[in-house]
């Protein structure tokens, strides 16, 4: 069985280590594979637009008993009404059916009274509400209006605070990463995006950014160290700093990712469309792109924009002549281990060299020889009590 403590504890001493680092081409290629089925899914089969966006009205039938064949008694009951265009209906919970169609204000009531005959309830059964065209292009404006102030505001505080434009640029290519990503799988599979969509979408760029400040938080202290001692390059400070956030960031995204996929059963199963529903979605897809973001695009980017610096290849020259650190540098001010059988000043006792079998003798020529020992020194430590002779024993 795995000891997840101690392969934890591993990775953050530098016991193991996953090279993420080196690994960087086949998570730029993966990446970019996913980047263009999302494209894909954007621009040749479009976004589903919810109707607070695209604007029409919207038609609850409630007390449905008998929802089989739901979708062709909307469309009979709207176009009975006068209404032409698409007709989207939806079960939402047990006993409701939603019908969504163009806007028409004027034949409301006439799709009431269709809608209720279809499904055979009375017409106050049915609700019908109207949302303009006017008002989901001003929802859509201020949507992409947030999503820039946003994306600004965080380039700015992530420069001021790492003080280098690179670490923001890396952080700002995740974030963007986990956007197209996210609206990309909403187009592949027709989710519906609605207001609440588009607030699990900020929410999840604050997420995937927390997660990203984190790693590159460890990794400035890392490659500060490495600048400082000079016993390990540029590259792999950072990758011993993915390594060390590791498993913090694996924890975060399950404990977030556990509720709300327990939120997800229970929207699809019980509840149906809703904002629940819609923004649950939204949460359990970017927090799972958002934590790969952050251990396999953000810090591999920023090596790859730093790897040319002048101080960054110098340390990598430095290192790969006198070698690198083979295991994590022990804290300031803890003492060297002195080898068993040396004396306070490192140096053997003469005892342990007669123990090696004559290994001190191939050691450095420098050396100091040991003292020589008195004929009536007792052996021993000093202190140790004298032996009563045998024959008071």
């Amino acid at each position: 069985m795995i000891n997840f403590a101690q392969v934890g504890n591993d990775l953050y001493t530098g016991k193991r280590s996953v090279d993420f680092i080196k690994r960087q081409k086949t998570w730029y290629a993966l990446s970019s594979v996913l980047i263009v089925l999302a494209l894909v899914g954007i621009f040749v089969k479009g976004l589903n637009f919810g109707i607070e966006f695209r604007g029409g009205s919207e038609f609850r039938v409630q007390g449905v008993s008998n929802s089989q064949g739901y979708e062709e008694k909307a469309q009979s009951a709207i176009s009975t009404a006068g209404i032409s265009g698409n007709v989207i209906s939806t079960i939402i919970g047990q006993d409701t059916v939603r019908v969504q169609s163009e806007a028409a204000s004027d034949r409301t009531d006439e799709a009431r009274t269709a809608l209720a005959k279809q499904f055979g309830v009375k017409e106050n059964s049915v609700s019908a509400s109207l949302i303009g065209p006017s008002w989901g292009a001003s929802v859509s404006q201020q949507a992409i209006r947030g999503l820039v102030v946003f994306l600004v505001l965080v380039t700015i505080v992530m420069a001021l605070y790492f003080r280098t434009w690179k670490m923001a640029v890396s952080g700002l290519v995740a974030l963007l990463h986990d956007l197209v990503i996210t609206v990309g799988i909403y187009a592949l599979f027709g989710f519906e995006i609605t207001p609440s969509s588009m607030i699990g979408f900020l929410t999840i760029l604050g997420y995937s950014l927390y997660d990203t400040v984190v790693v590159f938080d460890k990794v400035r202290e890392n490659t500060s160290d490495a600048f400082r001692t000079r016993r390990m390059t540029y590259s792999a400070a950072a990758n011993l700093a993915v390594n060390q956030t590791l498993v913090r960031s694996i924890n975060t995204t399950v404990v977030a990712l556990l509720p709300i996929a327990a939120v997800l059963f229970v929207g699809f199963t019980l509840l149906g469309p809703g904002t629940l529903l819609d923004l649950s979605l939204a949460l359990f897809i970017g927090i799972a792109v958002g934590a790969y973001s952050s251990i396999f695009i953000a810090t591999p980017l920023l090596v790859d924009l730093r790897r040319n610096e002048p101080a960054v290849k110098e340390l990598a020259k430095y290192v790969e002549r006198h070698g690198a650190r083979t295991r994590p540098e022990a804290p300031v001010g803890t003492p060297e281990p002195v080898a068993v059988g040396a004396d306070a000043t490192g140096a053997a006792a003469p005892g342990a060299a007669r123990a090696g079998g004559g290994a001190a003798a191939a050691g450095s020529s420098a050396a100091a020889t040991p003292r020589p020992v008195h004929k009536y020194a007792q052996a021993g430590p000093r202190n140790q009590p004298k032996r009563a002779p045998k024959s008071q024993r």
